[in-house]
């Protein structure tokens, strides 16, 4: 499973072999147009088109591309547009993301094939290929030049494209326009786009200019109506799905009608806009002034990591190959129902603190009944990773519906930063002393890390995103310096965003990665040099970030590696990755428990690419979502599997 190009919609990627073989088996596409058109609704059915649908993928077996599977692939294309157009769609939408990314001679020969073979197949249907995320001028002369019907083009993230594809898109052709921004959930200063769409009315007539979303709008919540809740002020200035088809239908008529028609809502629109910006909720001078005066010295450690790992080690007494967990602890059903019971009123605060103190006494008995080196309280108290610290900052708000699709069935209510961001009061001290005050053994304090909270939130529009990490930074710095001088002096910070929130062309990534390094060092530098500073990244390729991983001088690095045997670990080897790893040594994401031996195996795997002194043993990730039996049996056979390797290792030297 990975991200759906840069934004947070997951996809379980495709696995092709050499030769693999393709055929058309559902025609859920077909069913949907048809059931739409029973409603008197004709619709334009949308396609993952061929070239990015293979790019999604990857081959399982031998060196070859994917693209070469390309003509075992269109005979299935021209299968299913047959039937759309036996079911009476005239215009088909085919989405091609992957041409917003670095210009490769490969991907612009299979886009010119793809479009020539099912352009030329039949007359019955016309092809819009769709663009978004990004510019696609590295292809737009292959774009024009293929026999396509339509193209539509994301203004919203690539609005200077609009000049070179006026300049060469075919008379003939259909233009759309993506100028309402399908990604994010703030109302849309619409008079920018007027110019915009006036200049290619101009080009190509009214009759061959669409007005549209920059992407579709799976990415945003459906609609506002049942936000009884927010703050009135702040929901005027957000849009849902529903609000911003009623932004495309306003903008629509521009070309119908003429601006003139719009220009009282035009400027009803723009003021609430304006008001946003210069509102004292949004921004606040103090907050503002203290990111102004970041130093570099605050993004730095006292000492480089041979020093501290060296008093760390005084300071704990760890054995070889240090046991822990990465944070979370199973989510049961009592827990889920004890927290709906206080959101009814069913159960006071008071019973509900008790309940969440028994399951933490609990976690922490079984942690040290099985012998784990460095212990987690659990975060019982929390609902999710992002929800929990945006609760408990200025600068957030949450909706009560504004759910958007994660992957399949699954989706999340992900918080919306609109102001400055700041701590009000310690976010975890609590909880985090209360477990260290019912066991000897060191203690991790539980934080998400501030790029990991600005991806996974709703982002303010009205300042750099770097800005806002910032500002989320010193928040988290805040809790940092708390939780040590309560005593807590191991501390995780958790930014498994890092690699996620990397841009699509790689000429746009050291700018976003030093920022993104700069932002953590800040949250996690002020400590002293006894303080470990864990940090948590999963299910990513790191190969191409290991500087930036480095640059971030974590003492212990926790990383996914079970999927791929360890061989997710090669890579940090090979860069001669220079402090702690704790690579996965079981997937949390499956029910199956882990046998003691498989886990040895792994580890030598590790150690034959890492020292030995550098590795700690731990899952791939939280355990919130798995049960108890298999928890315990887990981490017993892990817990195990170091004091048998340990064994090993005393006696071979």
């Amino acid at each position: 499973m990975t991200k759906w190009f840069d934004t947070n919609y997951h996809y379980l990627v495709p696995e092709f072999k050499e030769n693999q073989e393709f055929k058309l088996y559902a025609l859920k596409a077909v069913r949907e147009f048809e059931e739409a058109k029973a409603m008197g609704i004709h619709t334009r059915p949308v396609l993952l088109g061929p070239v990015s649908y293979l790019l999604s993928g990857r081959m399982v077996d031998g060196a070859a591309s994917v693209l070469t599977l390309l003509p075992l692939l269109l005979p299935v294309y021209e299968a299913i547009l047959d039937k759309l157009a036996e079911a009476g769609a005239d215009w088909i939408q085919m989405d091609e993301p992957c041409l917003v990314l670095d210009r490769a001679e490969d991907v612009a020969a299979a886009v010119h094939k793809t479009y020539k073979q099912l352009s030329s197949v039949d007359s019955r249907w016309k092809i819009q290929l769709t663009t978004y995320f990004g510019g696609i001028t590295n292809y737009l002369n292959d774009i024009v030049n293929c026999p396509i019907d339509g193209l539509h083009v994301d203004l919203v993230r690539a609005p200077e494209q609009l000049d070179q594809v006026l300049e060469i898109i075919r008379p003939d052709q259909q233009l759309s326009l993506g100028v309402i921004n399908g990604r994010n959930i703030w109302r849309s200063d619409l008079g920018i786009f007027i110019p915009m769409i006036e200049k290619a009315i101009t080009k190509l007539g009214e009759n061959n200019v669409i007005i549209s979303s920059s992407c579709s709008l799976l990415h945003v919540p459906f609609g506002l109506e049942e936000e009884t809740e927010l703050d009135e002020e702040i929901k005027s200035w957000l849009c849902f799905a529903k609000e911003k088809m009623d932004e495309i239908v306003l903008l629509g008529k521009v070309g119908t009608q003429g601006k003139s028609v719009i220009a009282d809502e035009l400027t009803k629109r723009q003021a609430a806009v304006q008001f946003r910006r210069k509102s004292e909720k949004v921004n606040q001078l103090r907050i503002k002034e203290r990111g102004r005066k970041v130093t570099a010295r605050m993004l730095a450690r006292n000492a480089p990591f041979n020093e501290r790992k060296k008093m760390q080690q005084e300071k704990f007494r760890l054995p070889l190959l240090p046991t822990t967990t990465i944070g979370s602890f199973p989510q049961t059903q009592s827990v889920r129902l004890k927290r709906r019971d206080l959101k009814s009123g069913k159960l006071n605060q008071e019973a509900y603190q008790q309940f969440l103190k028994e399951e933490t006494r609990k976690c922490i008995a079984f942690q040290e009944e099985i012998g784990l080196d460095v212990l987690v309280h659990g975060e019982f108290e929390r609902t999710d990773m992002v929800e929990y610290f945006g609760e408990h900052l200025d600068g957030f708000v949450f909706t009560k519906n504004g759910w958007v699709q994660s992957y399949g069935s699954r989706c999340v209510k992900p918080p919306i930063i609109y102001g400055d961001v700041e701590r009000k009061e310690p976010m975890t001290v609590a909880w985090s002393s209360f477990a260290q005050s019912l066991t000897k053994k060191p203690m991790k304090g539980m934080l998400t890390g501030p790029v990991t909270i600005l991806q996974w939130s709703f982002v303010r529009d009205d300042q750099p995103r770097k800005d806002t990490c910032q500002q989320i930074a010193l928040a988290i710095r805040d809790e940092v310096a708390d939780l040590e001088r309560a005593g807590i002096h191991v501390i995780q910070i958790d930014e498994p965003a890092l690699r996620e929130g990397l841009p699509l062309k790689k000429t746009e990534w050291p700018a976003y990665l030093k920022w993104g390094v700069d932002c953590f060092r800040l949250a996690s530098a002020g400590v002293k040099n006894e303080t470990q500073i864990h940090t948590h990244m999963c299910y990513g390729d790191f190969e191409d970030i290991l500087d930036a991983i480095a640059a971030m001088d974590a003492d212990v690095i926790s990383i996914e590696a079970s999927r791929s045997d360890m061989v997710l670990l090669t890579a940090f080897g090979e860069f001669k990755y220079p402090n702690d790893i704790g690579p996965g040594v079981y997937d949390i994401h499956s029910p199956l428990v882990p046998e003691k031996e498989a886990i040895i195996n792994r580890m030598k795997k590790a150690m034959a690419v890492m020292a030995v002194e550098q590795l700690w043993i731990n899952p791939d990730c939280g355990v919130k979502t798995r049960n108890w039996p298999e928890v315990n049996d887990a981490l017993h056979n892990m817990v195990a599997a170091a004091k048998e390797l340990r064994g090993q290792i005393k006696i071979s030297g």
